[in-house]
Order: structure tokens, then C-alpha cells, then sequence
């Protein structure tokens, strides 16, 4: 268990360092347009990744939909869609996901 804290810790430095140093190296320069527009579709991508991964999960050598993930998902996005605000969304968008992981048992 201590070895996961380690691991943790030292991805938050790195990830931390790696930061600062991009942010003084690019301190006060101008960025081009195609550069830019790269660095805004790097989160979405990553995100993206990132939830496609925990919606389709290995299971006996193929890949399983996880309905209580894509539920939750799901309704985390149309409540953004409609309410506009974040955490209300995340907060109902989970709880419909736990609510389907549990009641589907």
C-alpha cells in the first residue's frame, strides 16, 4: 500500500515540475494558431480517453460495455447540457450511475 502513495506522490511532483517549467518557458510568448488550437483539444482528448476507457471494460478476452458507467455518463452530460453548471451535473450524473451499478446487482 505504501508503494501506491509513493507512486502517487512522485506523479504529482513530476506532473507539478512539468507544469512550472511550461509555464515559465512560455511565459509572455506568443503562441501561434495551430498550436493553440492544439493545446485546446488536448483535455477533450485526454477526457475522452479517459472515459471511453472506464465505459468499455475487458471482460474474458472481449470488451464489455459498463452500463453504469455509460448511464452515468450519460446523464452527466445532458444535465450539463441543460442546467449549465458543473457539479449539480457530476453530482446526478453519479448518483444515477451508482443507482444503476446497485439496482442492476
Amino acid at each position: 500500500m505504501l508503494n501506491y502513495w509513493i507512486l502517487i506522490g512522485l506523479l504529482a511532483a513530476s506532473t507539478y515540475i512539468s507544469r512550472i517549467i511550461g509555464i515559465e518557458i512560455m511565459a509572455g510568448r506568443e503562441m501561434n494558431a495551430t498550436l493553440r488550437l492544439y493545446f485546446n483539444y488536448v483535455p477533450i482528448g485526454i477526457i475522452s480517453a479517459l472515459i471511453i476507457k472506464q465505459i468499455l471494460v475487458p471482460m474474458d478476452g472481449q470488451l464489455v460495455i459498463s452500463f453504469p458507467v455509460l448511464i452515468g455518463c450519460l446523464s452527466t452530460a445532458i444535465t450539463i447540457k441543460v442546467l449549465k453548471m458543473f457539479l449539480p451535473s457530476v453530482m446526478i450524473g453519479a448518483s444515477l450511475g451508482w443507482l444503476a451499478r446497485y439496482c442492476m446487482s
